[in-house]
């Protein structure tokens, strides 16, 4: 008999499973920079999927099949992407500093100049405007989906979550046509480097986003969701929300400002 409202979770071999697999991740990657195989590096990522869909799949078992997921266990789950999100904001931080103190002072190196000197930067007003434009559509597109899920309309979350998860992978057509059409690269002094870190992982959190969202159209179609218990989505509207915000001061202070 369970004694405790918290769910004790059954032994699992996921954990120790995706620890191995992640740990052939940087060790395959700078293997293959050092001009070695690329083997280890995609057997890497194609185990860390393989383990992080197993491991989710027995979570929304728990959740939705045998219910364990108390209002406690809830409330633990929503500090546990709290914190996650406020891990990512100090991972975007790094990039925004490194961007703000290299063009606040640029340094003798780049010609005391920001952006530095044969560095022709992309139109504010084009390209990136109409990816703002994109990203805050979803952000309105994904609260409908959540308000009609709150509200049992089923019909009308699908189209919602549908609408958000082709407004994504849009904005990565979008990223992948503007990275074709800059003069620059990632080598080309910090601004390049800036650039491209900050708005490239930008798009792969997009691109994890965009998955998150599938998953849960999947099972929003399968009615796992309800008026009381829709954490999962929760959580990826969080984290999309979190993309949303972090693309506008990428926007104001790279695109518009930094140019």
């Amino acid at each position: 008999m369970q004694r405790t409202p918290f769910h004790l979770v059954e032994f699992s071999p996921w954990p120790i499973l995706g620890s191995f697999a992640i740990l052939c991740m940087p060790v395959g990657l700078v293997y293959a920079l050092y001009g070695g195989s690329v083997l280890l590096l995609a057997v890497g990522v194609l185990s860390t999927a393989m383990m992080a869909t197993l491991w989710w799949r027995d979570v929304v078992r728990e959740s939705t099949y045998q219910g364990h997921h108390s209002s406690n266990v809830v409330s633990g789950l929503k500090m546990g992407v709290g914190l996650f999100i406020v891990s990512e904001v100090c991972f975007f931080f790094a990039f925004f500093w490194a961007y703000f103190h290299s063009s606040l002072a640029p340094s003798i190196e780049i010609g005391a100049h920001w952006p530095p000197v044969g560095i022709t930067t992309l139109e504010t007003f084009q390209v990136p405007l109409l990816n703002t434009s994109v990203l805050l559509l979803s952000g309105v597109s994904i609260t409908w989906a959540h308000h009609s899920i709150e509200e049992a309309n089923h019909k009308s979350a699908l189209q919602g979550l549908g609408l958000t998860l082709v407004l994504g992978v849009y904005f990565l057509f979008l990223q992948y046509g503007e990275y074709k059409e800059t003069s620059f690269t990632l080598a080309d002094s910090i601004y390049g480097s800036s650039f491209f870190l900050a708005t490239g992982f930008h798009g792969t959190h997009v691109a994890v986003g965009a998955t998150f969202l599938s998953v849960c159209l999947y099972r929003l179609f399968k009615h796992h969701f309800d008026t009381s218990h829709h954490v999962g989505f929760l959580a990826a509207a969080w984290y999309w929300h979190f993309v949303d915000v972090v693309w506008l001061f990428l926007y104001v202070s790279i695109y518009w400002w930094g140019s």
